[in-house]
C-alpha cells in the first residue's frame, strides 16, 4: 500500500503561524511585563548587595522570564497540532467537586474519546515536588471523570524535552497505581513517546523541524535596549497602567540607574509623551514632567553604554 504523505502535510503545522505562536507568547510581553517588576520591586535591580549590575540583572530578568513563557507557548502550538488531527478543544478550567479551581494544560476530545495531558517543558522536579506533581494529576483526573465519567480514555503526564528524564522511575509506577485504581490509560512521557501512543507519530518531526528554524531566526540575547526599536516598544508598553509609569520615575535609583538601560536615548518616551499628556489626568500630567525632566538630563549625559 502505498503512504499518501498529503494525508499528513495537511495535520502539519506551517512554520510562520509555529512562528507566530512562540514570537507573541514569549516576546510580546516581555517589555511591559519588564516595566512592571521595575517599578514594583526596585531592589532587585539596584540594591547594593548584588552581584551584577542593573543591566545584568535586567537580562537576567528577561531570561528567566522567556523560559517560563516557552512552556506556555509549547501549550498552544500542541493544542494546535490536536485540532489539525480534529480533536476538539474543552474547557481547560474545571472546578473539583470540593470547589478547587483547576485549570487543565490541555484537554480534547475526539470520537466521544477525552484526553487530558498534563504538560510540563522537562522532568527537572526536585523530591518535594515531585511528589506533589502526583497528587495534583489526581486530582485533576478524579475532577474529569467527574464531570466526563468514562468518556476520559487517556491521560498523560507529558514532558517536552527528552533529554531529561530525571524522575520517571518515580513517576512510572505511581501513574500504573492511578491507572489500576482509575480505569484510565495512563502514561509518563517525553517528546514523541506520546503522539507515538496515539498515533501521531508524525506530529514530532514536524515540532522538531519548526523549533529547528524558531531557534535560528531568534537573537542569541534578549535586548534590553528599548530605543533600539522605538516605535514598538512605545506601542507595546503605553497601555501600562499610569501607577506603573509614576512608580518609574518617583524612583531615583530607577531614574539614574535603569532607565538610562532600557531608554538610553529617550526616543521610546519621547514619542509617549502625546499619550500622556492628552490625557489631562493629574498624575498622567506628573508622568509628563518626569519624562521631560529625564529626556533633559539625557541631553546633558553621555549615551549608556
Amino acid at each position: 500500500m502505498k503512504f499518501d504523505s498529503s494525508i499528513w502535510r495537511k495535520t502539519m503545522l506551517d512554520y510562520e503561524k509555529f512562528k507566530k505562536i512562540f514570537d507573541e507568547k514569549i516576546f510580546a510581553k516581555s517589555k511591559p511585563d519588564l516595566l512592571k517588576k521595575v517599578a514594583e520591586y526596585p531592589d532587585r535591580y539596584v540594591g547594593l548587595f548584588r552581584p551584577t549590575k542593573p543591566e545584568a540583572k535586567l537580562l537576567q530578568n528577561l531570561l528567566q522570564s522567556n523560559e517560563i513563557r516557552f512552556g506556555d507557548a509549547f501549550e498552544v502550538v500542541i493544542k494546535q497540532y490536536f485540532i489539525n488531527e480534529d480533536w476538539q478543544p474543552l474547557p481547560q478550567k474545571i472546578t473539583s467537586k470540593e470547589g478547587d479551581a483547576l485549570n487543565i494544560d490541555q484537554l480534547l476530545t475526539k470520537d466521544n474519546k477525552v484526553l487530558f495531558i498534563e504538560q510540563k517543558v522537562r522532568d527537572d522536579h526536585d523530591s518535594t515536588k515531585k511528589r506533589g506533581q502526583v497528587s495534583n494529576f489526581e486530582k485533576k483526573l478524579e475532577a474529569l471523570v467527574d464531570i466526563y465519567g468514562d468518556k476520559v480514555t487517556w491521560g498523560f503526564f507529558y514532558f517536552i524535552d527528552p533529554s531529561l528524564v530525571k524522575n520517571r522511575n518515580f513517576y512510572q509506577p505511581e501513574l500504573q497505581k492511578l491507572q489500576e485504581s482509575w480505569g484510565v490509560q495512563l502514561s509518563v512521557s517525553y517528546g514523541q513517546d506520546m503522539f507515538n501512543q496515539l498515533g501521531l507519530s508524525h506530529v514530532w518531526p514536524d515540532i522538531m523541524n519548526n523549533l529547528q528554524k524558531w531557534r535560528q531566526d531568534i537573537p542569541d540575547l534578549p535586548n534590553v535596549n528599548f530605543d533600539s526599536n522605538p516605535e514598538e516598544s512605545a506601542e507595546e508598553i503605553k497601555d501600562l497602567p499610569l501607577r506603573i509609569f509614576r512608580k518609574l520615575f518617583d524612583d531615583e535609583r530607577i531614574v539614574s540607574q535603569i532607565l538610562p538601560v532600557l531608554f538610553p536615548t529617550g526616543e521610546t518616551l519621547r514619542l509617549l509623551l502625546p499619550h500622556f499628556e492628552k490625557q489631562g489626568l493629574p498624575i498622567a500630567q506628573n508622568i509628563s514632567t518626569g519624562v521631560k525632566k529625564y529626556l533633559y538630563y539625557k541631553q546633558d549625559s553621555p549615551p549608556h553604554r
